[in-house]
Order: structure tokens, then sequence, then C-alpha cells
């Protein structure tokens, strides 16, 4: 069964969050605060975290850092705080979604499925999203059954975006998972190869697009 760890110092949100993802069928663990949940997660396995930010002891933004540091679990934050500046910290830190309170609990159920489902087809060395199919073990990429040929860092790129199509990358965040934190250029070089992407992928599909998240990033998207 799928396992989540609800962190938030409030109990009546961790029962409410608790409420709806135990109706879905998951397992729910709960910690009130970022030391807590450290210690839980030393003897449990989980497959997804909805985190609080303001929490006593350890705050969201330094659990967050922690958790990254060694896991790469679905982190999906949980607050108040909704501020742009707020948000693009968040992703640059490393949560995979935002929700802002208050929030519909169906519209987190919803995240949480689809962060689940993200992470399952990136474990796979095949992914494939609408006509686009990258395969990691061969190096092979498909749109709309033509093959493609790709230099190494594009494919690595277009590897990742698809793989968690549908969750906004940060330049940064690409920089450092594609070209390592050692690189020493800058950030426009993720904006070239995107360039050189969406150049690529025209006139093959109209079911996927990489779009541009002004001010966050850039995000693989389906279109249905």
């Amino acid at each position: 069964m799928t396992k989540i760890l609800v962190i938030d110092d409030e109990q009546n949100i961790r029962e409410l969050i608790g409420l709806y993802l135990r109706k879905e069928g998951y397992e729910v663990e709960e910690a009130g605060d970022g030391l807590e949940a450290l210690e839980l997660l030393k003897t449990v396995r989980v497959d997804l975290i909805v985190l609080d930010i303001m929490m006593p002891k350890m705050d969201g933004w330094e659990l967050c850092r922690e958790l990254r540091q060694t896991s790469d679990t679905p982190l999906l934050m949980v607050t108040a705080k909704g501020e742009p500046g707020q948000v693009i910290k968040g992703f640059e830190l490393g949560t995979d979604d935002y929700l802002v309170k208050p929030f519909d609990p169906m519209e987190l159920v919803m995240r949480v499925k689809a962060l689940i489902k993200r992470y399952r087809i990136a474990s796979s060395q095949i992914v494939q999203v609408g006509d686009v199919t990258v395969d990691r073990q061969s190096f092979e990429v498909k749109v709309g059954g033509e093959r493609l040929t790709l230099p190494l860092k594009e494919f690595e790129l277009l590897y990742k975006l698809a793989a968690y199509a549908g969750q906004i990358f940060t330049r940064t965040q690409l920089i450092e998972q594609i070209w390592g934190v050692d690189y020493e250029g800058d950030e426009r070089t993720v904006d070239v190869h995107i360039k050189r992407l969406r150049e690529r992928l025209q006139g093959l599909t109209d079911q996927v697009s990489i779009t541009t998240i002004r001010g966050l990033g850039y995000r693989f998207e389906v279109h249905t």
C-alpha cells in the first residue's frame, strides 16, 4: 500500500488531510514538526511527503533541504505562504508541488495522485508521454513515430522533463541535475537547450510541448 507522511504542527490539518487520503486507500503517517518527521523516517519508508512550512523546531524549508540531501521522495508543500518568492524558494529547495492554504482537500488528493504517477513513470527507463517516447537505455527518442538523434545534454534534459511531465523545474534545478553542481556556466545554457528541443519537436507533434512558466522555469505539458 502506498504510504504518505503528513507533516504539520496543526493536528486538525493533519487529521483533515489524513481523512481524505485514507478514503483514497493510502496509508498515512503523521508528524508534528520536522525533527519528529526525520526521526520517523529513520524507521519508516514513505512514498510521498506532504509538509507545512511554518512549524516549530524545524520548519518546512529546513526539512526540505535536509530531505533532498539523501532522498528524492516526492514532496508536496502545503502552506499559507503563496507569494511568488516563496513558491520559487520552495521549488529551488526541491519541492515537487505547492498548495496554498486554505485548500480544497480533493485538490490535494488529485495532486498527490499526480505526483505518485510521475515518480513511478520516472523510475522506469522508458518514458512515454503523448506520442513522445524516450528510452534511457538505448538513448532513442521517438516523436510521432519518427526517430530523433539528440546530443547527450538535450537527451538528458528531455528525459528529465518528460519523466516528470506537469512538474515545474527551475533553471537552477535543471543546471544542477543535468550539468552538475560544479557547472561554471550560466542559466542561459538551459534556455538554449530548451529552444533547440522545441525546434526539434516543432512540426512532429501537437500532443506535447515545453512551456515556460514565467518567473519559475519550464514544464513539459501534455495536450489532450
